[in-house]
């Protein structure tokens, strides 16, 4: 069984990748981070983050300024 998960909670996505929780909150709320997507409100309030969608978005960010 893998001990992966492609959602995790705001503290350990700043952990993994070196953004700030509020860096992270503050692209949530202000709606540059699609939610449902790239992130998503568990039914106890708590935030989780897609690890998956957000290389996506890197790189889709990458792509975008290179044309």
């Amino acid at each position: 069984m893998s001990s992966f998960s492609q959602w995790v909670l705001v503290n350990r996505f700043a952990e993994i990748t070196g953004y700030s929780q509020n860096a992270v909150r503050h692209k949530i709320k202000g709606g540059v981070w699609i939610e449902g997507r790239i992130w998503r409100k568990a039914p106890d309030g708590r935030i989780f983050v897609n690890l998956l969608e957000f290389e996506r978005w890197v790189e889709s960010s990458a792509l975008v300024k290179a044309f």
